[in-house]
């Protein structure tokens, strides 16, 4: 990787973890990353979305598997996104399997 290509990377991550999306206990950044490429900026545009198709249309995106935590992370989001005063037990990924 070039120096051009490996900044480009950091300004890419950066811009993940400043999102609005980093509000959302322990969410990782990747997926906050992907939900910015995919033209989400802002939680509560997942409100009232499928957890599946947010995946459906991350996967499009993607050359290459995803991990298996997306679509906890999907569903952790969109609980965050559709309730006034999440449960904080509920912000763990391993509560969406």
């Amino acid at each position: 990787m070039d120096e051009a290509a490996r900044q480009r990377a950091a300004e890419r991550r950066r811009e993940a973890v400043c999102s609005p999306f980093m509000r959302i206990s322990r969410f990782p950044v990747d997926v906050a990353r992907d939900l910015l490429d995919a033209g989400y900026y802002r939680i509560d545009q997942l409100a009232g979305r499928s957890p599946e198709s947010l995946l459906t249309e991350i996967k499009a995106r993607h050359r290459e598997p995803l991990e298996s935590y997306y679509l906890a992370a999907l569903r952790m989001a969109v609980y965050f996104a559709e309730t006034a005063e999440p449960d904080p037990k509920k912000l763990f990924l391993d509560e969406w399997n």
